[in-house]
């Protein structure tokens, strides 16, 4: 028994040591080391301060919309709902997100909604929606802003996040940054 006893408490304090300890202080280091110092990106715009890294919610029709947010983008404490597609409640809830954007988006067919658009992000704080999501929700926005829909997806296309050298990751969009832009054009 002692031969088992004192390795294992050993182990626990070298586990403790290194990732109550070390680990934490390595990400931290990190951190400073970023813009910012790890605090989060600010954008700054008509004296208005906005968290770039966090996703925010647009719900008024002439916006892009964000991803929908399972926390009620509380930046204070992400998490998902952790209910599954088997789930009636959730469900109810996506048939309700996929009613509400048919109704301000009625060119827009079922089939053709992205996920993202109608389901949260695993962290509710997802800042970004693809390119498709954003593309979906031109003709609402272009006739809104009376704006040629052209100019709106060649803003889109000016706004898209390429993948990580090339490889890494999906195309994506920022829909704060992309808000931001979209009154800037319109101004």
């Amino acid at each position: 028994m002692k031969t088992n006893i004192l390795p294992a408490i050993k182990l626990t304090f070298i586990l403790i040591l290194l990732f109550v300890v070390l680990y934490p202080f390595v990400l931290w280091g990190v951190g400073q080391l970023s813009k910012d110092n790890g605090r989060g990106i600010l954008v700054k715009q008509d004296g208005k301060a906005y968290y770039k890294n966090i996703g925010q919610s647009f719900k008024e029709a002439k916006y892009f919309w964000s991803r929908p947010s399972a926390v009620d983008y509380n930046a204070a404490g992400s998490g998902a709902s952790n209910k599954g597609p088997n789930n009636e409640e959730y469900l109810l809830l996506v048939k309700q997100r996929i009613d509400e954007f048919v109704l301000q988006n009625p060119t827009v067919k079922v089939s053709d909604i992205p996920v993202d658009l109608v389901t949260a992000s695993g962290s509710g704080l997802d800042p970004h929606i693809s390119v498709a999501a954003a593309r979906v929700q031109v003709d609402r926005i272009a006739k809104l802003r009376k704006l040629d829909t052209s100019r709106i997806y060649s803003l889109i296309d000016s706004c898209t996040e390429r993948p990580l050298l090339g490889l890494f990751g999906p195309e994506k969009i920022n829909v704060l940054e992309l808000n931001l832009v979209l009154d800037q054009l319109v101004n």
